[in-house]
């Protein structure tokens, strides 16, 4: 894959660089503010993008409106935000156009290369991949939606494992069932979204979006 790493930290985007590369996948850019970022996602239209939130010139959120800006410029443009704050407000917008290739992690929750490289893959892929505490503090933000309230507590536990991007068969063993019976719940789950698409993965990304994009 050709990644864009936008970090202002030297030693993080630096380490950041040496893990993706030694994991077959070429850094084509990187960036250490909200402009330099926003013109290497337009420049090289990469197949993901690290970024951080808070970047120069104010370290407040231009990472992020540099993202929302080059998905704006290349919609489905897959990003992977990593950061140490959850910005609830930006981090809906980055949700609300509906497709996947999104991913939103805290820094102090990824404790291993492979956790980082399987959630940029499958941001890369289109898909999500969302660190528990984003969830809790985009939700805790939220209203009801009135598709989700359908949802069974069970269903709800499915959702949100589901959100965090893992497959059936690890939502079955974190909730200690078997995966036929993950795949009834995801099935009625979808149902009750009135999510009908064929493709199976990308049900999985509507219902994430739906379940963590709340109104």
């Amino acid at each position: 894959m050709r990644i864009v790493v936008a970090e202002d930290l030297y030693l993080l985007r630096d380490g950041m660089v040496r893990l993706i590369e030694a994991y077959g996948h070429q850094v084509v850019a990187t960036a250490t503010t909200g402009p330099e970022t926003l013109a290497a996602l337009l420049e090289w239209r990469p197949d993901a993008a690290v970024v951080d939130v808070r970047m120069p010139p104010t370290q407040s959120d231009e990472g992020l409106r540099a993202a929302l800006a080059a998905r704006a410029e290349l919609p489905g443009l897959p990003v992977l935000i990593l950061s140490q704050y959850v910005e609830q407000l930006y981090a809906r917008e980055l949700l609300a156009d509906g497709s996947g290739g999104i991913g939103y992690f805290l820094k102090e929750s990824v404790f291993d290369a492979d956790q980082f490289i399987d959630a940029l893959e499958r941001v890369a892929g289109g898909g999500t991949a969302m660190d528990p505490a984003v969830i809790a503090g985009l939700l805790s933000s939220g209203t009801s939606n009135r598709r989700l309230e359908k949802l069974t507590a069970r269903e709800h536990s499915v959702l949100g494992l589901m959100a965090e991007g893992m497959s059936n068969q690890a939502i079955g063993r974190r909730l200690f069932l078997s995966e036929s019976a993950i795949s009834k719940y995801t099935t009625s789950m979808f149902g009750k979204l009135g999510i009908t698409d064929d493709d199976d993965n990308n049900r999985r990304v509507l219902a994430v979006l739906t379940y963590l994009n709340r109104p």
